[in-house]
């Protein structure tokens, strides 16, 4: 089951994102009245209507883990966050031994909504490495995720904004292809490049469709929980971003597809040269609905249980600040 949307601090939160939102649309010059270029696949955004106070929209992506050794994502991770090896552990007791779980998303944002104010934000690529299973409170279990570098479309100023404003390194990006979560290769497979208009960064994904779910050693329960833990950059505020599962845009004929690939990048927080490869990488393509609420006090999701699968929260007596952290 997807987790159950939660409007938690909608008071406070809208006013926020209305002010950087219409800033955004007085100072770049965009409107709800702004023509995409190029045609989508994505779906409709179903849930703009339910949830017309919130910014709503559908996230078509590819979501993929690459294992790097422990010690280099102590190395990588802010020395103040602790990583919670219990907490992926539970979804993935098999994991090697001193790896940790690095996720790329490379995503494409479509028909996003704050429906209510009557605001439509253009379609947008983004793309970036993610460190899930992180102890921003201290508390031993909460599980958070850290995203500290995207590179996003550089035609849509307000999703650069936005994201700058959490404290996101972000990159003016161009992406192939322009307008879809990924295109078609003559081979079968599908193809996601992501490239920065103001550094070297890159980040590119070539991966095939397995034919079963059963030959990925990630279940579709990993990512759910990765993808609705609450997200940071800096930590002055967080991301609560929920993304929906259980949705027909995501059953029957439409539901995630197992993939195994490669994923090639010059990018943050990994280094600047050379780029860095990575072959037999197994992830997931699936869109999903999303509801958003923006700009939370991060510390006020101490205890976030909405992650939709176990793994993120152990209530036990015995836990404390230190179990389950290197």
């Amino acid at each position: 089951m997807a987790p159950r949307p939660s409007l938690i601090h909608l008071s406070a939160v809208v006013p926020v994102v209305l002010v950087i939102v219409f800033s955004l649309l007085l100072k770049h010059g965009e409107s709800a009245a702004t023509r995409r270029n190029c045609a989508t696949h994505d779906y409709h955004n179903t849930l703009a209507e339910l949830f017309p106070n919130n910014a709503t929209g559908v996230l078509n992506a590819t979501l993929a883990i690459i294992p790097i050794p422990l010690a280099t994502a102590r190395r990588l991770i802010p020395a103040q966050y602790g990583i919670l090896e219990r907490a992926y552990r539970a979804l993935l007791p098999n994991f090697p031994e001193g790896m940790y779980p690095v996720m790329v998303q490379a995503a494409h944002d479509h028909d996003v909504q704050l429906r209510a104010y009557g605001i439509t934000i253009d379609d947008f690529s983004r793309v970036g490495f993610e460190f899930p299973f992180l102890d921003l409170t201290g508390d031993g279990y909460s599980s958070f995720r850290w995203a500290p570098a995207q590179l996003i479309s550089a035609s849509n100023n307000i999703a650069l904004e936005g994201s700058r404003a959490y404290g996101t390194i972000v990159s003016p990006a161009e992406y192939e292809p322009v307008c879809d979560a990924y295109q078609r290769l003559p081979n079968g497979a599908t193809y996601f490049k992501g490239y920065s208009l103001s550094s070297p960064e890159f980040v590119e994904l070539e991966m095939t469709r397995l034919a079963t779910p059963s030959l990925t050693p990630y279940p579709l329960e990993l990512f759910k929980n990765i993808t609705n833990q609450p997200t940071f950059a800096n930590a002055t505020s967080c991301d609560n971003m929920i993304r929906l599962f259980n949705t027909t845009m995501s059953l029957g004929e439409h539901a995630p597809k197992p993939v195994l690939g490669r994923v090639r990048a010059r990018a943050f927080p990994f280094g600047d040269a050379p780029a860095t490869k990575w072959a037999d990488v197994y992830g997931v393509q699936v869109a999903t609905p999303f509801i958003e609420n923006n700009y939370l006090d991060c510390h006020t999701m101490r205890g976030y249980s909405g992650t939709g699968g176990p793994g993120d929260s152990f209530v036990n007596d015995d836990v404390n600040a230190n179990n389950g952290e290197l």
